[in-house]
């Protein structure tokens, strides 16, 4: 028999009507069936995919970075009442190839995109399948807890992507400084040292401050060309560059900036890349690599990080909000001057 304690029968919720404008409406609170877990949300952050859910509407509520505390279980969950934890975006069947094997951001037999397909963390409860659900210290924040997802888990394996093909990695070239970019920066000072090069170019002052701040070498495109600022740090090139911009400027100018041996890792969606196969990859013996989101069990490590370097992954966050400020929220955000954003409730 399922469980549920001290819920509401509905919640205000926010409806992405489209035209970068939100309204507000109300539904029934969700109950969990079996194996799901019903959650209080108590967090979600904002995220640039969000861009076409603001702009162009969405019918589910959105919001993909959901961090809250289980407050109701179905039939054959086993979460304890009570456990504070995050939500991973893709929820996995946990039985096909890639999932066996842990590529579970891979999985053949997908069943949800949290914040999607089904509804995501900008609504008070969501429930969810409890194998999606990754429980986290106490001592951790919930808001900041948010930063698991997609600043920690998709920075993270971006990178491990690129030791993939390239383990002694010694400078990175970051492409945009937003907060999957930042995400990367931070990353890549905890799993490669602090004292590796990382750069990272963008056209907002804010971010690239930010960015100087946690520790990168800052390239403003506006009047800086970024081979230049890498040779005047002494380098010839870097070994890996990653482009979360999207853009095909972006990846061109990263692929460009690599030594021999270098990987381009694409964590943005968007645009294309050309490539001169003979000069761009053969000769030089490069790699040009995809990244997408990150996997469940990269969370465990991710989560010791955190709770060892907090105060430096804090510095990611610029923007907090209540629910009822979305609004304002993604209009700051969509203009660039901010770092991660939250809705805390």
């Amino acid at each position: 028999m399922s469980q549920v304690i001290h819920v509401p029968q509905t919640m205000n919720i926010p409806l992405f009507v489209g035209q970068g404008k939100i309204e507000y409406g109300e539904k029934p609170v969700p109950v969990p069936g079996k194996g799901q877990l019903l959650l209080q949300v108590k967090a979600n952050a904002l995220c640039g995919s969000d861009r076409s859910q603001f702009y162009d509407g969405s019918a589910t509520v959105p919001g993909h970075e959901a961090a809250g505390i289980v407050v109701g279980a179905g039939d054959g969950a086993t979460t304890a009442i009570g456990t504070p934890g995050v939500v991973f975006l893709m929820d996995f069947c946990g039985e096909c190839r890639s999932c066996k094997l842990g590529f579970t951001n891979q999985c053949l037999n997908k069943r949800a995109d949290y914040g999607f397909t089904h509804d995501g963390g900008y609504t008070p409860y969501i429930v969810v399948n409890e194998n999606v659900f990754f429980p986290i210290d106490a001592s951790i924040p919930l808001s900041e807890a948010t930063m698991l997802l997609d600043i920690m888990g998709t920075g993270g394996h971006a990178i491990k992507r690129a030791k993939l093909v390239h383990p002694d990695i010694q400078s990175v070239l970051i492409a945009g400084a937003g907060p999957i970019g930042l995400g990367v920066l931070a990353m890549a000072k905890l799993l490669l040292g602090e004292e590796t090069p990382v750069f990272i170019m963008d056209y907002v002052d804010y971010r690239l401050e930010l960015a100087e701040r946690m520790g990168a070498i800052p390239v403003q495109l506006a009047n800086h060309l970024v081979q230049e600022v890498i040779k005047a740090a002494g380098l010839e090139g870097t070994d890996i560059a990653i482009d979360t911009s999207g853009k095909t400027s972006g990846r061109r100018t990263s692929l460009d900036a690599l030594n021999q041996r270098g990987v381009l890792v694409c964590v943005g969606h968007g645009q294309e890349l050309n490539v001169g196969v003979s000069n761009d990859l053969i000769a030089p013996e490069r790699a040009v690599l995809g990244s997408e989101y990150f996997q469940y069990n990269e969370l465990a490590d991710n989560h010791a990080l955190i709770l060892e370097h907090l105060p430096y992954l804090q510095q990611i966050i610029t923007h907090r909000y209540g629910l009822d400020q979305i609004q304002e929220a993604y209009e700051l955000f969509f203009q660039g001057n901010s770092g991660k954003v939250l809705i805390e409730q």
